[in-house]
């Protein structure tokens, strides 16, 4: 008898196990269907000539200096590398709060974006201050791993710290036409966040046309992205004017029929403070002053900040100073 009962005790848990498949995606409820929405549909050459416009626009120094350091202050200071170490980390989560303590009146960074292993030793080195930390998540770059492990990543992440996570969509299943399992992906790693915002990065490089970058930009919005993000930084193209026009239409659209605001962030390749001020004028001329603020815009940058540091001492002093004064992380 206590044999039978052990092995019913078996098939019973076998029966358990079986009925309970480690990847399977639960259906995200909603009214929008990424099957059959139809995105509106990209005017290549519009855009580009928008763009073009835009990086023709001038501005007065006492804007440009109010626009570098909102600039600053819109940087996720950003190491993403197999040879990052706690030192390195704290090294930039330091820099992200003193920017150049020689130089009074500058602002702390947006936030800093680390790999999930690195979360805790951020988060402590950033305490007092109201520098976020900011963490890729799901199998970061490639997105290529099963949605259980993507979740995994995403909770730790969070349970260590994360204010943000920065998810990548799965590109292989969105340029397959798998629109409803990117959806459904997003939605998935949107509740494993719990209160941590979700920047959705697109990998733009890797979608080839602007209709595509505009219907993942509609999918990831409506399945509960908090941010759109272009890049991850390690594919070429990365971030591009044309590119993040598009998307920012996206949020446009979905705002003016909503009245939600969604952000931003571009990352990627941009890397001098002239390229940093146009994406300010094209969120301004598109978006609105509202958008203005690192609430709802960030640049994804390692190397930005330097440049932009140079630029407001050049315009305040004069002078410019050798790229020596300056840390690299």
């Amino acid at each position: 008898m206590a044999a039978f009962l052990l092995s019913f005790s078996y098939l019973f848990l076998s029966l358990i196990l079986l009925k309970k498949p480690m990847n399977k995606l639960k259906p995200f409820s909603s009214d929008f269907d990424p099957l059959r929405h139809e995105s509106p549909s990209v005017d290549k050459v519009g855009v580009e000539e928008r763009v073009a416009r835009i990086q023709t626009r001038s501005i007065k120094n006492e804007s440009k200096i109010q626009g570098l350091k909102l600039v600053l202050n819109m940087i996720d200071l950003t190491t993403l590398e197999g040879k990052d170490t706690p030192g390195k980390v704290k090294q930039m989560c330091y820099k992200a709060m003193h920017l150049l303590d020689a130089h009074p009146g500058l602002p702390a960074t947006a936030a800093v974006c680390v790999y999930p292993s690195m979360v805790g030793i951020a988060k402590a080195a950033v305490k007092g201050s109201d520098v976020k930390i900011a963490s890729v998540s799901t199998a970061f770059p490639s997105g290529q791993a099963p949605l259980n492990v993507k979740l995994d990543d995403t909770r730790f992440a969070v349970e260590n710290g994360a204010d943000e996570i920065d998810m990548v969509i799965s590109r292989g299943k969105f340029l397959s036409g798998e629109y409803q399992f990117v959806f459904d992906e997003i939605a998935a790693i949107k509740e494993a966040c719990g209160k941590a915002r979700l920047k959705v990065i697109l990998e733009t490089g890797e979608l080839v046309t602007l209709d595509n970058v505009r219907k993942a930009s509609d999918i990831a919005i409506h399945a509960g992205a908090d941010f759109i993000k272009t890049s991850t930084g390690k594919i070429q193209p990365a971030a591009t004017m044309q590119v993040t026009y598009t998307m920012l239409m996206a949020i446009k659209d979905h705002y003016d029929r909503t009245g939600v605001m969604i952000g931003m962030k571009p990352a990627g390749g941009i890397s001098t403070a002239k390229a940093a001020l146009h994406y300010l004028v094209m969120v301004k001329e598109t978006l609105g002053d509202a958008w203005l603020s690192n609430e709802w815009f960030r640049f994804g940058a390692s190397s930005l900040a330097n440049d932009v540091l140079m630029q407001i001492i050049k315009m305040e002093t004069g002078v410019y100073q050798s790229s020596d004064y300056f840390s690299i992380d």
